[in-house]
Formats: structure tokens, sequence, C-alpha cells
């Protein structure tokens, strides 16, 4: 299991903008012009695949790609005019909510039909769906927590310790075996896939890429440091009913004990992650910098906007018979 790799490869590209990127990184030419810039679709595979290649370099990087590549002003630049577009279309087509108590109190009301990704694989998912779920989700939980980890130093008070606390349930609480990235690799590695970091990003599609992207625009700008707990609340307030179901299906599709395990374990550490979530880290925020109101719900809505997009994929596929990844496992 190789999922200690220090840095992935780069990836194939999906279009002019991430090819000129790729190949700017390798120094075999330069960065992309305006003109691609301003044609590119936000939310289309090759601007976010090119936005997550530059945030990328803020995590483990890329294997011959020199770390200094991290704050390189020209590609930082490239990387803003990537990030407008993005963001426009977030706050055009997603902003559903003035207030985070309004966001937030919406979430807690499960859909009637039961027609979301858990409820599929729970009712009537194969164990290659679940497969295929667990490398849509990799380019995530294999980094789980990190982009989040971004928001501490611009918190204090009951949202820093509220948020702290939660963190370190998340990484592990001092054990590295209990590292919630590590339990995903072992969900993996049970299910047989490869748990190398990034291994799976040229099989993503940009759906998944862009609920990734989210977190690194959100983690890495002081600017949208309530949007990040908006759209850390999100996770945490959903995570425990759909981990339930989750749970379910691994022992219905027989996808082996690790990958229970993981499902488990959010079942029981989310639901107490959501209280201080809801009573410490949103409320302590909101207590000293109560202007952020609308960026907490920003960040909410936005979250839930492309997820419904990616569950909108994966479903679409499974149900037509085909799979939604780029490249099947």
């Amino acid at each position: 299991m190789n999922v200690t790799s220090p840095a992935p490869t780069l990836p194939s590209p999906r279009g002019r903008i991430s090819a000129a990127i790729i190949g700017y990184l390798r120094g075999a030419g330069p960065l992309p012009d305006g003109r691609a810039l301003s044609a590119a679709t936000p939310l289309g595979d090759d601007l976010q695949l090119a936005l997550y290649i530059c945030y990328e370099l803020h995590y483990r990087g890329f294997t011959d790609v020199d770390a200094g590549r991290e704050w390189d002003p020209d590609l930082l630049r490239v990387r803003a005019a990537l990030e407008q577009p993005f963001l426009k279309t977030l706050r055009d087509e997603a902003s559903a909510h003035a207030h985070a108590d309004e966001a937030l109190d919406e979430l807690l009301v499960e859909p009637v039909d039961g027609s979301g990704v858990s409820h599929f694989l729970r009712d009537e998912g194969e164990l290659w769906q679940v497969r295929e779920y667990a490398a849509q989700r990799s380019l995530y939980h294999l980094k789980e927590a990190d982009p989040h980890a971004w928001v501490l130093p611009r918190l204090w008070g009951r949202a820093k310790a509220g948020m702290a606390a939660v963190e370190f349930d998340e990484f592990g609480g001092g054990r590295a075996d209990r590292v919630h990235a590590r339990l995903f690799a072992d969900l993996m590695a049970g299910l047989d896939l490869d748990t190398t970091y990034g291994h799976w990003l040229d099989a993503t599609g940009a759906e998944a890429l862009a609920t990734v992207n989210l977190m690194s625009l959100f983690g890495l700008h002081r600017a949208l440091r309530g949007a990040l707990v908006g759209h850390f609340a999100t996770v945490e307030i959903t995570s425990s009913p759909g981990s339930r179901r989750l749970a379910q299906a691994m022992r219905r599709t027989g996808a082996g004990p690790a990958a229970e395990h993981f499902y488990d374990e959010h079942v029981e550490a989310d639901a107490v992650h959501e209280q201080i979530v809801r009573r410490e880290v949103v409320a302590g925020l909101l207590e000293e910098e109560p202007h952020l109101d609308g960026d907490i719900a920003f960040g909410v809505d936005a979250t839930t906007y492309l997820e419904d997009r990616l569950a909108e994929r994966l479903l679409g596929a499974w149900r037509a018979g085909e799979s939604s990844l780029r490249m099947p496992v």
C-alpha cells in the first residue's frame, strides 16, 4: 500500500489550459494566455483540472516539479484568473440563503424521495459501483481534513477551539493508524484499488474535482474563511446519516471490514462533530465576526450545489449501466 507516497505524477491534460500549465511545470512551455483563460468553462474538465494542479502544489506537489513552484508569481496570477469564473459561477448559481442558520437548518431535513448516492448504494448498488465511488472520493479522502486545517490560524476563541477539537479527531486523535485518510486507504485496499495518493486523478471527472477544489479555494483565501466554515459544517452535519447508509451498502455488497469500519467510524464521530461545529465553531465565529453570516451560508450552499452535481453524474451513469469514471476501474 502506497498512501505514503510523497507526491503524485502530473496528470494528463484535458484542454489548452491544463496542457499549458503542465507544460510550464515541466519547463516545456509558457502559461496559458488570456484568450484561453477567458474561453474556459468554469465547471468543465479543463479549468477544474488546471485549478486542481495549481492547488496541489500547496499539498504534496508533483514528482519532478520544484517545490518553489508553489509560490511562482506568474502561476499564482493564472490561478487567480481561474478562480474568478469558478467563484462567480458558484455565487450566481448556488447562493440560496442569506443567513447561516437557515442554510444549516435545511441540511437537517432528509430528502423524502431518498434519491442520493448513499441511498442508491445502500438499496441497489453493486460492488463495482462502490469501487468507483471510492476512486472518485479518494482525491479528497486521502487528504481528509487537510484543507480545513488552513482556517485554524484565521479563527480565535470558541471557533478556533472547536475547530481544533474536530480536526484532532479527523487526524486520528494522535494515533497514525486512526487518521481518517489512513482508514480510507485501508478501505481502498480492501476493494483492491490502488491507494497511491493522486492515482485516480486522471480517472476522476470535473464534478468530483470541483468538490475538492472548493475546499482548497476556501482554505487558501483568508477572505473566504467564513465560507470554509460553512463547508466544514455541511460536511459534518450531513456525514453521519450518509455514512450510516454507506456502511449498510458496504455490508450488503461485501466491500469488506475496512470499508465497513471507515463509515461506521464516521457515523459515531460526525454525530458528535455536528454539535461541536454548530455550537462552537459556527456560533463562535458569528459571535466574533457577525458580518460573516452570509459567507457561512454561501459555503453551505456552494458545497450542496457541487455535491448535487457530482451525484447527478454518478447516478446518471450508474442507472444507465455505465461507468462514472473517465477511465473505468
